[in-house]
C-alpha cells in the first residue's frame, strides 16, 4: 500500500487539488486513483490557468475558438467543461461504490461574482446542468453573498464546494447556509439524501499570515489548532432533518509555504475521520515518499484550545483575520480569472 493510500483505512479521503487534460489522457489521475486511493478533484482559476498556459493538450481547442462568436468566459467553460465531465466519469465507480460520499469533482463560478448572489445561482445552476453529472461539485466562496447563494443551490438540490473559509465566524456561516438549504429542500418534500457539500478551510496561508507577528513558541501551530476545533464542533453538530448528510469538512491550501516546516505537515496532522484533504501534486509527491498516516487530528483538539486561547491574550481577532485572508484569495482568483480569460480570448 502506497504511503497515501495508507490514508484512507483512517476515514479521510485525499482528494487531488489539480486538474489538466494531460492527467486525464494520459492515464495518470487514473493511476492515483488506483495506487494512491485519490477520492476526488478540485480545480480554480489559478488551476486551470497554468493548465491551458503549460498543457500543449490545450492549445488546439484554444484556436479552434478564436474565431468564436462566445465571450470569453464561455469560450474558457468550452474547453474545460468536457474535461471536468470526463475527470466525474473517471470517479463515478467510486462514487457508486461510496454510495454517493466519494469521487467529487469540483468547478468554480466565477469569482468576479463573489459579491453577487443572485449572479451566483444562476452560474451555479447554469453549470450544474451544463456538466450534468451527479458527482460534481460547484465551487462558491463563502462571502456574505455568497452564503445566501450557497443556501438556494443547496435547496436546489446542487452539490456545493464552499471555498475560501479561514476563521471560526466564515465557518458557522457556511455551516449555518448548508443547514437553511436542507431545511428548505426538506420542508419542500424533496429528497435530500444524495446532496453532497465541503466546507473548504484553507489552512497554510493563515500560519503564512500570522507568523510573523507571532512569538516562536506559537509559530507554525494556529492553522493546525483552528482545524481542530472545527473538527471537534463539527462531530458536535445537531443531527439534519430526514437522512440529509452532514456537511464534510474539507482542508485546502495545504502545501507548506514555510521551508523551515515539515512539507507535508499540513498533510500528516490534520488526518481524521470524515474528512478531506485536498491536495497539490508536488506535497502529494513529498507524502508519497516519506510521509506518515495516522490518525493524528482527535489529539490535536486539547492543544487547540491552549493555541487560540494564547492568540487572544496577544490580541490576536481570528475573524478579522479571516476576513482580510478572504479578502486577499478573493483577489488571487480574480486576477487569475482574468489572466484565464486573456488565454482564450
Amino acid at each position: 500500500m502506497s504511503r497515501i493510500a495508507a490514508i484512507a483505512p483512517l476515514g479521510q479521503q485525499i482528494w487531488l487539488d489539480n486538474l489538466t487534460r494531460h492527467l486525464l489522457d494520459s492515464g495518470e489521475l487514473a493511476r492515483w486513483i488506483a495506487d494512491d486511493a485519490i477520492a476526488g478533484v478540485t480545480s480554480n482559476p489559478a488551476i486551470f490557468f497554468n493548465a491551458i498556459k503549460n498543457d500543449a493538450a490545450y492549445q488546439a481547442g484554444v484556436a479552434a475558438l478564436k474565431d468564436s462568436p462566445l465571450d470569453a468566459e464561455r469560450r474558457f467553460e468550452k474547453l474545460v467543461l468536457p474535461d471536468i465531465q470526463k475527470a466525474c466519469d473517471l470517479f463515478a465507480p467510486l462514487y457508486a461504490a461510496r454510495d454517493g460520499q466519494a469521487g467529487f469533482v469540483s468547478f468554480e463560478v466565477s469569482p468576479d461574482l463573489a459579491h453577487d448572489a443572485a449572479g451566483t445561482l444562476a452560474a451555479a445552476r447554469r453549470l450544474w446542468a451544463e456538466i450534468d453529472r451527479p458527482n460534481a461539485m460547484i465551487k462558491i466562496p463563502a462571502t456574505v453573498a455568497g452564503l445566501t447563494a450557497i443556501a438556494d443551490a443547496i435547496a436546489d438540490g446542487i452539490n456545493v464546494n464552499v471555498t475560501l473559509i479561514f476563521s471560526p465566524q466564515q465557518l458557522a456561516g457556511v455551516h449555518a447556509a448548508y443547514r437553511r438549504g436542507i431545511e428548505r429542500r426538506f420542508a419542500a418534500g424533496l429528497p435530500v439524501d444524495r446532496i453532497a457539500s465541503v466546507a473548504s478551510v484553507f489552512i497554510s496561508r493563515l500560519d503564512s499570515l500570522l507568523d510573523p507577528q507571532l512569538p516562536a513558541t506559537l509559530q507554525g501551530k494556529t492553522a493546525i489548532a483552528l482545524a481542530a476545533q472545527a473538527y471537534a464542533e463539527w462531530q458536535q453538530q445537531p443531527a439534519l432533518p430526514g437522512n440529509a448528510r452532514a456537511q464534510t469538512l474539507l482542508w485546502a491550501s495545504t502545501s507548506t509555504k514555510n521551508p523551515a516546516y515539515r512539507d507535508v505537515i499540513y498533510v500528516e496532522q490534520l488526518i481524521g475521520a470524515g474528512t478531506v484533504n485536498t491536495v497539490p501534486d508536488a506535497t502529494l509527491a513529498a507524502f508519497r515518499d516519506h510521509g506518515e498516516a495516522d490518525l493524528t487530528l482527535p489529539a490535536q483538539a486539547a492543544q487547540a484550545g491552549i493555541q487560540l486561547a494564547a492568540l487572544q491574550e496577544i490580541g490576536i481577532d481570528l475573524n478579522a483575520v479571516g476576513a482580510e485572508l478572504q479578502t486577499a484569495g478573493l483577489k488571487q482568483f480574480e486576477e487569475a480569472f482574468a489572466k484565464l480569460l486573456d488565454l482564450v480570448r
